[in-house]
């Protein structure tokens, strides 16, 4: 069976997480809410809720080797990072590797706000040549002249949009005009 894991998948990103599980995946979320985690595993047997912190750098590596060893190498990684991504996916992408992931490759869906700079955020992480990089830049709505953020919901559509047509990057709502961004 394919194995997706979700980093920081508890939340916005709780409704791809379950649209991976009943695509027949045994998904992983990472997250550091522990009753979130069992709200969205309860959801479907597929899912699997585990509880850590990514900035925790040894804690996050033993979970990553843990989880792998348990349901095989991640041939799909969706993340949504805060800081530190350059460390985060070069665990991950270790963890799969030790897993036996670069046999076959895999896919990462690195999920950025607004204002992240895409050739940067590509340059910063350094992804091994058996990963397929992509991209979803999350941006906001304007809906009657006023603008807001985008929902759970939008958010979660907008990366299962990504996955399904394969796309290098994609832009969840939109960044322009940027002086229309919500709170600005």
């Amino acid at each position: 069976m394919r194995h997706a894991l979700v980093i920081g998948g508890s939340g916005m990103l709780a409704g791809a997480s379950l649209w991976l599980a009943r695509q027949g995946r045994e998904v992983t979320v990472i997250g550091r809410n522990p009753q979130k985690l069992k709200r969205l595993s309860d959801q479907h047997p597929n899912l699997h809720g585990v509880s850590a912190d990514y900035s925790r750098a040894a804690e996050f590596a033993e979970t990553l080797n843990d989880m792998m060893r348990k349901w095989g190498p991640a041939d799909l990684v969706v993340a949504w990072i805060h800081h530190d991504e350059e460390r985060v996916i070069g665990q991950t992408a270790e963890a799969i590797r030790l897993a036996g992931g670069a046999d076959f490759g895999w896919e990462l869906y690195h999920v950025l706000g607004s204002s992240s700079n895409l050739d940067e955020m590509l340059r910063k992480i350094a992804v091994p040549p058996e990963c397929a990089c992509h991209q979803v830049q999350l941006g906001f709505v304007i809906e009657g002249g006023r603008s807001r953020w985008l929902t759970h919901d939008e958010i979660s559509n907008g990366v299962i949009e990504c996955i399904q047509n394969n796309r290098r990057r994609h832009v969840v709502g939109t960044l322009e005009p940027w002086e229309k961004r919500p709170g600005y």
